[in-house]
């Protein structure tokens, strides 16, 4: 029996079966939730799972609005951004954030979980956030998904 007989299979970009996942946000915290859509954009779910490729997913997430953080975090968590001007720096709460953005709080959240780097960054395109309960992705056939049964 030959020695290397068992070779290990990387999958790249050609070769990844990437699928559409629909999401829904409503009462999920926003944290676990951020944290299992990373899981699903990375490609952790498969068997094939290339930790250097984009192997994973696309994912749409519905009801962004309806998101929910523990404790007295919608309050008291601060988002501190930068403008690039003196005295630019802008700090938000979540509740003020909810009220203009809500997509911005999982975006933000997402990212934090993603890798820092070029696969990080095209990882991050293929998630597509929507406040309310509609999205434009019919035409991809989304499979629908219980977050619940992932770990």
């Amino acid at each position: 029996m030959d020695a290397l007989s068992y070779k290990t299979k990387f999958v790249n970009k050609a070769g990844a079966e990437k699928e559409w996942l629909l999401v829904d946000a409503e009462n999920e915290v926003v944290g676990r939730l951020a944290s299992k859509v990373a899981m699903l954009l990375r490609g952790k779910h498969k068997a094939s799972y290339t930790p250097h490729s984009d192997s994973g997913s696309n994912v749409i997430i519905i009801n962004a609005d309806k998101v929910r953080f523990t404790g007295k975090k919608m309050t008291d968590k601060e988002y501190i951004r930068y403008t690039g001007y003196q005295s630019g720096q802008r700090i938000t709460t979540p509740k003020e954030l909810m009220a203009k953005k809500p997509a911005e709080i999982l975006t933000h959240a997402i990212h934090g979980m993603l890798p820092k780097n070029r696969l990080g960054r095209v990882l991050n395109t293929n998630v597509r956030i929507f406040a309310g309960a509609e999205h434009g992705h019919d035409a991809q056939k989304p499979v629908k998904v219980d977050l619940s049964k992932i770990k």
